[in-house]
Order: C-alpha cells, then sequence, then structure tokens
C-alpha cells in the first residue's frame, strides 16, 4: 500500500514536470511569431531547474528529455515532425541535455541540503521547546505529555506512553488522547512484566485495520517505560520501512533523554508527587484529630479563666491566660491546615450571599478582638457602599487571615486601620499596619504556600499559610488580593478588591428613593 502510494506521488510530481514543459512550449510559440530565439532548447532549462527543486532528479530528467522533444517537433526544421535535426542543432541539444541534467542534479541537491537544513532547525526548535518544558515542570505528569508529545511530533503518528512498571497509561494531566485497544494493553503487561525484551519491539493487530508498534522507549533505561505506537493500515510490505523510521526517531529521542537525565527527573517527580500526597493526608488526619482534645483545652482554659478563685490570684490567673492564648493560636494554626487541605483537595465551593461590608468587617474583627487588644484598631467603612455578593464565612476568614498577619508583624500599641471604600466598579476592603513592611524579594514570593521572609523565622511564629489561604477565599468570590509596602518597616497594605454587583446597586438605589 505505501508503494502504490509512493508511485502514485511520483507519477505526479512528472506530470506537473511535463505540464511545465507543456507551458513553456505554449509560451515559445506565442514568442516566436515576434521573436526568433537562435537557440530555442534553452528555454527549457526553466522548467527543468523548477522540477529540480519542487520535485526531484526524476522529474527533471523526464523535464529535459520532455524538452528536447518539443524543441525538436516545434522549432527545429523541419516542424511538427520528428525528424532528426542537422549535425549542428543535434550537437546544440546534446549540449542541453548534459547540462540540463547536470543542473538538475546540481538544483536537486541544493533542494535536498535545504530539506535537512529545515529538517534540523525544526527539530532544533522542538528540542528546545521540550528543554524548556522540562524545565518548567513541576510534577511527573508535566514530564510525561512532555515526553509522549515530544514523540508524537518527531514520529507524526500516534504514541502512548506507559509507566516502567505497570500497563496503564502515563498521567500526562488529560493533555493526550490515552485511548489503546484492549490488545494493545495486553501487549503493554508483558512489556511491564519484563517479558518484552526484544529492542525492535512487537507488531501487533489493534483491530480496524489498525497495526501498533510496541516496544520499549529505551530498552536500556526502562525507566522511560514502553510505548505503543500506531501504524495504521499499514501493509506487510511497508510496516519494515515505517519501523526503522521509529526505531531512528526512538534512538535519537533516547540518546536525548539521557543526555538530558530524564529518568532521575521522571523518578524525583513521582517522589515529589508522592510526598504531597501523602503530605496533604497526613496533615488533614493529623488536623482533625487534633481539634477535639484541642477543644477540651480551650474550653477547661476559658472556664477557668473566667473562675473567680482563679482570676483572683495573679500568678493562677496569667497561667490561664498563657493556656487559653496558646490554645486559641494552636487552633488557628490547626484551622489554617484544614483551610490549606480543603483548597488543595478542591474541594472549596464558595455559597455566595449578599452580605454588608461593615457586617464582614465587624465579624472579623470580633474574632479577632483577643489578638488585636494591643493595638490600636481603627475603622472607617463608607456608608453609602452596597451589598457584596461573597461567601461570607469565606470572606470572614481571609479578613481573620489579614488581621492575624496585620497583629503579628506590627509592633504592640501601633495602630492597625481597616478601611472600605468604593472604586470604580470595585469595593477594596483594606487593612494597614506600621509593621516590618516587605522586602522586594519577600514581596515577589507573598502568597506562596507556606512560605515565611528569612528575617521572620526565628523571631515570629507562623506556618506561612495565611496570605495563602486568603488569596485563595478571596478568588472563590471572584475578588482579588493585593499587597503594597513602602520597604522594610515600612508597614503593609493589603486590600481585598471585590466587583460591585449591578443588582446590588439597583436595590440600593431603590432603598434611597424610598
Amino acid at each position: 500500500m505505501l508503494d502504490q502510494m509512493r508511485d502514485r506521488s511520483e507519477l505526479h510530481r512528472i506530470g506537473m514536470a511535463l505540464v511545465l514543459v507543456a507551458a513553456m512550449t505554449v509560451t515559445m510559440i506565442l514568442v516566436n511569431q515576434y521573436v526568433r530565439p537562435t537557440n530555442r532548447s534553452v528555454v527549457y532549462l526553466i522548467p527543468v531547474i523548477a522540477a529540480a527543486v519542487w520535485w526531484g532528479v526524476l522529474p527533471a530528467v523526464m523535464a529535459a528529455l520532455a524538452g528536447i522533444v518539443a524543441a525538436v517537433f516545434f522549432f527545429y526544421p523541419p516542424v511538427y515532425s520528428f525528424k532528426v535535426p542537422q549535425s549542428p542543432q543535434l550537437v546544440n541539444l546534446a549540449l542541453f541535455l548534459v547540462v540540463a541534467l547536470v543542473t538538475g542534479r546540481l538544483a536537486t541537491a541544493v533542494r535536498a541540503q535545504a530539506e535537512v537544513a529545515r529538517k534540523r532547525e525544526k527539530e532544533v526548535r522542538e528540542l528546545y521547546a521540550f528543554s524548556r518544558r522540562l524545565g518548567t515542570a513541576r510534577a511527573a505528569s508535566d514530564i510525561y505529555a512532555a515526553i509522549q508529545e515530544h514523540l508524537s511530533n518527531l514520529i507524526q503518528r500516534k504514541a502512548v506512553l506507559f509507566e516502567a512498571d505497570s500497563a496503564k497509561p502515563v498521567d500526562t494531566g488529560g493533555r493526550n488522547d490515552q485511548w489503546v485497544p484492549e490488545q494493545i494493553h495486553a501487549e503493554i503487561s508483558r512489556y511491564a512484566g519484563g517479558d518484552g525484551t526484544s529492542e525492535s519491539g512487537s507488531v501487533i493487530d489493534g483491530g480496524g485495520g489498525h497495526l501498533w508498534l510496541v516496544r520499549h522507549v529505551a530498552p536500556k533505561t526502562p525507566a522511560f517505560g514502553a510505548i505503543a505506537i500506531d501504524l495504521g493500515g499499514a501493509a506487510d510490505s511497508g510496516i519494515d520501512d515505517v519501523r526503522g523510521r521509529i526505531d531512528e526517531v526512538l534512538a535519537d529521542a533516547a540518546a536525548t533523554l539521557d543526555r538530558l537525565d530524564i529518568a532521575r527527573v521522571i523518578d524525583d517527580a513521582r517522589m515529589r508527587s508522592e510526598t504531597e500526597v501523602l503530605r496533604e493526608a497526613l496533615i488533614g488526619s493529623v488536623s482533625h484529630e487534633l481539634r477535639t482534645p484541642l477543644a477540651s483545652i480551650l474550653g477547661s482554659a476559658t472556664v477557668l479563666c473566667n473562675t473567680p478563685t482563679v482570676a483572683e490570684d495573679e500568678r493562677l490567673g496569667a497561667l490561664a491566660n498563657v493556656i487559653r492564648d496558646e490554645a486559641e493560636r494552636l487552633n488557628s494554626d490547626i484551622q489554617n491546615l484544614l483551610d490549606a487541605t480543603r483548597i488543595t483537595s478542591q474541594s472549596l465551593k464558595p455559597l455566595q450571599q449578599w452580605v454588608e461590608c461593615a457586617d464582614l468587617i465587624n465579624s472579623a474583627l470580633e474574632r479577632r478582638d483577643r489578638r488585636l487588644a494591643g493595638h490600636v484598631v481603627t475603622t472607617d467603612v463608607a456608608s453609602d457602599l452596597p451589598l457584596i455578593y461573597v461567601d461570607p464565612v469565606l470572606m470572614e476568614q481571609a479578613l481573620v487571615q489579614i488581621l492575624d498577619n496585620a497583629a503579628k508583624y506590627s509592633t504592640p500599641g501601633s495602630t492597625i486601620s481597616v478601611t472600605a471604600r468604593r472604586e470604580g466598579d470595585e469595593i477594596v476592603l483594606s487593612v494597614a499596619d506600621r509593621g516590618t513592611g516587605f522586602t522586594r524579594e519577600e514581596h515577589d514570593h507573598l502568597g506562596e504556600r507556606f512560605f515565611r521572609g528569612q528575617r521572620h523565622l526565628t523571631t515570629i511564629p507562623g506556618s506561612g499559610l495565611g496570605l495563602w489561604i486568603a488569596n485563595a477565599f478571596v478568588t472563590a468570590s471572584n475578588g482579588e488580593l493585593e499587597v503594597t509596602s513602602s520597604g522594610t518597616n515600612q508597614g503593609s497594605i493589603v486590600s481585598v478588591r471585590l466587583p460591585v454587583v449591578r443588582e446590588a446597586i439597583l436595590q440600593l438605589e431603590r432603598a434611597g428613593d424610598e
């Protein structure tokens, strides 16, 4: 089948070369009415060179022969006859044929070199893109997707990559078509079990007239896994040629992967992914288990603080207050861990409703009244603000995180200002402090999970989750978190920008009219 397709393609190219010769002949017949060039055969070098550049050697040779026949028949006396011309003309035709063949061969060589240059440029470009994707990969699925797409592009056929120790397609994050017939899964299982040792692989009938090649990506590096390649409907006579090209491509790809040390990168990425899953499960489990005894400790400490006997004893009262304060801090840290688990497990589903900005701010301040007791807190809420459409629980928790940070990173007795105002089509809730502020480097990492500035690691307790959680909760309500600071010890302003919903404005206008 492949041979028939190649034959048809070659005949098509020869036909196009003959069309060029015919077009040149018609042009010369028209020109011959006004000008009579002495060496008419030279013009047929044009279709010869064009055929050589566009279609290769054989079409160029056919164009040269057709040019000689056309010149003899139409232009050399006696015209419209194939009678062999006189000796000088015969010499000219022979020289033309030699020149045409040499020129065609040179043009074909130039064409081949240009094709090689284009192919190498494409390969270098794809390899560069592949290397960049590997450099930015953050999970095993990213690396697998990059490898699979790279191999598919090189081979120009559907390729599905399988893990080295299983018979399931690698996780590419849903970016590739991973379906293969059941027969291919069975063969892949043999390779995963170590039975598929042939470097050239196995050709399996996948049904529907499609043949599949199953083999290791790199027999010497099992970590690259196995690959199944759809050969299409290639006949037996064409399989060897296709397999040869695939072997060459995979050999080059495997050499590149070895050079880039992909095996180690895959193992490291898989380990990071598994570690992340384990950490999330551990955090969620431990947080839930700690919550119950901590609630008992917090409740008991609160009761002790309010007991007259303890309250009258200065030493016992101080100890009870310390227990309560530390229990509240630990409870806040556990809540942060639980919130982080909800966010990373993508189980965060906001329940939005209409809320007044003042109520939201007052509720958050009330929850953190003990933490803010050592600061001067001022509020400035515009009286004409419309309702905001948010999840009140998530938005309150976001404000609590922001207030916690403001109290934590500012000196006792300093002022913390909470404002709410309208700016265009947005409602802006801001918390400003006069604390430690942020350096440029710290600002670039704000909002990253578990990030804390080096200058605070030993002096201020924390988990590095506050702003990350606040940003996730604000984003869930279609808002945006903005952090600004003039520099170290210059304080900071954390703003929550929420869109104004038109319906709330209309309700506010109707209420004003009444």
